[in-house]
């Protein structure tokens, strides 16, 4: 499977590029600084050189490609709703350009249907709308925007606190009640993706993933 890869000089993005290859799908990439990318990934990776905002860049890497693995991250010196406009201009070229599937890492204080609603997930959606409020509301609006796209194969994770960790595969999927303590690391969150790439389970959901 060809796979187009957003976010891919992240932490997250790294892991699901380099769990990509190791699973033997080709990988191609856009990056505003291709030299971010590890050297030994720049080897066995397409780059397009562009800015995930510019519709025609978005265009350029799609190209060819079967899903889609959304990686990008929020931090203060983002523009508002970033993900959710890259979104949109990945769901509105993946129909005419033949592209089946998008998977993308939301967040955990993006509440769903299906949400326990407990004690611990409201302190998380309260702290995060306080302390992360752009981060939380481009996720918000990104989903938001993906349930209106019912016409697209569209799979999603929302992970709490990730940090860097080794590669387990044992973790918990699914609508479980969650706090601001659940976390997950770079490595399995992005094998949770990788997963959803021929798994329909959570089609048009995303659900919490965390140890």
């Amino acid at each position: 499977m060809r796979l187009a890869v957003f976010g891919a000089t992240g932490q997250l993005g790294r892991q699901c590029v380099r769990q990509a290859l190791d699973a033997d799908h080709s990988v191609a990439v856009l990056a505003r600084t291709p030299a971010k990318i590890n050297d030994d990934l720049r080897r066995r990776v397409d780059i397009v050189e562009g800015d995930a905002l510019h519709a025609d860049d978005v265009r350029a890497v799609l190209e060819g490609a079967d899903a889609v693995l959304f990686a990008i991250g929020v931090d203060k010196h983002s523009p508002e709703d970033l993900c959710t406009d890259v979104t949109r201009s990945i769901a509105e070229a993946m129909p005419e350009l033949g592209v089946g599937r998008f998977v993308w890492c939301g967040g955990g204080s993006t509440f769903v249907p299906g949400d326990p609603g407990n004690v611990g997930a409201r302190f998380v959606r309260m702290f995060a709308a306080t302390f992360l409020g752009k981060r939380h509301r481009d996720k918000d609006h990104q989903l938001a925007y993906l349930l209106t796209r019912t016409d697209l194969d569209w799979f999603g994770v929302r992970p709490l606190q990730m940090r860097k960790g080794e590669l387990t595969g044992a973790y918990r999927l699914g609508m479980d009640g969650f706090s601001g303590r659940s976390r997950i690391s770079f490595a399995d969150c992005a094998h949770a993706m990788i997963g959803m790439l021929d798994d329909d389970t959570w089609r048009h959901r995303a659900p919490i993933i965390q140890y």
